[in-house]
């Protein structure tokens, strides 16, 4: 390279270089500054952090291609070589660097993705720097085996190696991978949450305290813990008691003479629910309780009592209180729950 005349000053010629890459370092700088600036203002007005987040990722790798780009565009400008072996260098080492921008953009966004979302997420909350150290692994991983291919290393090999490991460690991992899928399932699916009130087929209720990678825990109504595999929670059948809402309905079973007059037992019954409800805690007051009639048995007209609670373990209380005063309230009115009758034909055996 020659000594340049610039406004009758004699330039260096080893300043030019240096002068050129500042010269083009310092535009694209203003320019990723502006048009941050913009994107920045524009993320701000916007309800999601999905942009703020994207805009930060974006932030490193671009300062990484503007710096290698200025050796690049340097070369373009005034060849050092003729030599095709310096520029097929030149542009290898730029590939290898914009790959290495998109592994640090995809790394650092996933980062902060599930740093930002894991709070949503109730299985990620427990398990989240976990969750981290596999992706950025996965992320870095893949990008290497890119590099390699992209210089013409055969990554082939490596991947079948990868094949068989994978196999022999899956073979081996099987019912923890069946575990971790499951609790993969139930994170899309969402049939129970952390908080809510469920029953399981085995006869356990309770809320659901925990749900792990691997496990699910239930804390029951005398405060012990049940720990469930999720494969066993994925197979099994669930009640949830917080599905399609909190709300629940509360029956109780009645039985009354058969002398009884039924428009009056049902006028009586229905007060007593809907003072219940209107006074004792986890009570629906605007619920309106009502009873159906619903079997001759053998000793007693038999109905149900309809009321509302909150939520499930409300019932628990409702149901202790509503016959409690509707027992005191039929005292008051004449009304029998009769006792179980047995009749005993001693005609009959007198005879034989």
């Amino acid at each position: 390279m020659n000594n340049i005349l610039i406004l009758g000053m004699q330039i260096p010629a080893w300043l030019i270089g240096p002068a050129i890459i500042f010269i083009w370092l310092s535009i694209l700088f203003i320019i990723k500054k502006l048009v941050f600036l913009n994107l920045k203002k524009w993320a701000n007005r916007t309800k999601s952090g999905l942009d703020n987040i994207l805009i930060e990722s974006l932030d490193f790798p671009l300062t990484l291609l503007i710096f290698f780009s200025a050796t690049f565009f340097l070369e373009r400008l005034f060849p050092a070589t003729k030599d095709t072996t310096v520029i097929n260098y030149l542009y290898a080492g730029f590939k290898a660097v914009a790959i290495i921008a998109v592994i640090l953009f995809f790394d650092k966004l996933l980062k902060a993705l599930i740093e930002t979302y894991s709070s949503n997420i109730e299985i990620l909350k427990a398990s989240k720097s976990v969750v981290t150290a596999v992706v950025r692994i996965l992320v870095i991983a893949v990008g290497l085996l890119i590099i390699l291919d992209s210089f013409g290393i055969s990554i082939t090999p490596i991947l079948a190696s990868l094949g068989i490991g994978s196999l022999a460690v899956a073979l081996a991992l099987q019912p923890t991978l069946e575990n971790f899928f499951s609790g993969i399932q139930m994170i899309i699916d969402k049939p129970i949450q952390v908080g809510q009130f469920v029953k399981l087929d085995t006869g356990e209720e309770g809320y659901v305290e925990k749900i792990g990678w691997r496990s699910t825990w239930v804390r029951m109504l005398p405060n012990n813990m049940v720990i469930l595999p999720n494969k066993t929670i994925v197979n099994s059948k669930v009640i949830n008691y917080y599905y399609p809402t909190k709300e629940t309905a509360v029956l109780v079973q009645v039985g009354v003479h058969y002398n009884s007059d039924l428009k009056h037992v049902e006028k009586v019954t229905e007060e007593v629910a809907e003072e219940t409800l209107k006074t004792v805690l986890g009570g629906v007051p605007e619920f309106k309780p009502f009873i159906r009639y619903h079997t001759f048995s053998d000793f007693s007209i038999n109905f149900t009592v309809i009321l509302s609670a909150k939520e499930f373990v409300d019932n628990y209380l409702i149901k202790h209180e509503f016959i409690k005063r509707l027992h005191e309230r039929y005292n008051k009115e004449g009304i029998i729950i009769p006792y179980p009758i047995r009749a005993i034909n001693t005609e009959q055996e007198q005879k034989k």
